[in-house]
């Protein structure tokens, strides 16, 4: 876990600290795999149409690809600028 999260917490007793690090890894834990069912979904919707075979169809497939990188590639950009942005908010303060 990032270490930054828990800087504010210096006042806490350390068992109160591991406590809060374990639930907020929790809570990181579940969001992830939200997120990951999330874009599991909406690729196979959004690309999956016939059920005639046990296997995805070439063109099933590459779009399941695509899909997955463009999700990949925007929650990158989405974390850069959310970084960019926080990073401005701390040198204003």
């Amino acid at each position: 876990m990032d270490k930054n999260l828990l800087a504010g917490l210096e006042g806490m007793q350390e068992e109160d600290k591991v406590r809060m690090a374990t639930m907020i890894d929790q809570l990181q834990m579940r969001d992830s795999l939200r997120m990951y069912n999330s874009v599991v979904e909406r690729c196979f919707n959004d690309c999956v149409d016939n059920f005639s075979r046990k296997s995805l169809q070439k063109q099933e497939e590459s779009c399941v690809v695509r899909c997955a990188e463009k999700f990949l590639k925007h929650s990158m950009r989405v974390g850069m600028r959310f970084a960019e942005l926080n990073q401005g908010a701390a040198t204003q303060d």
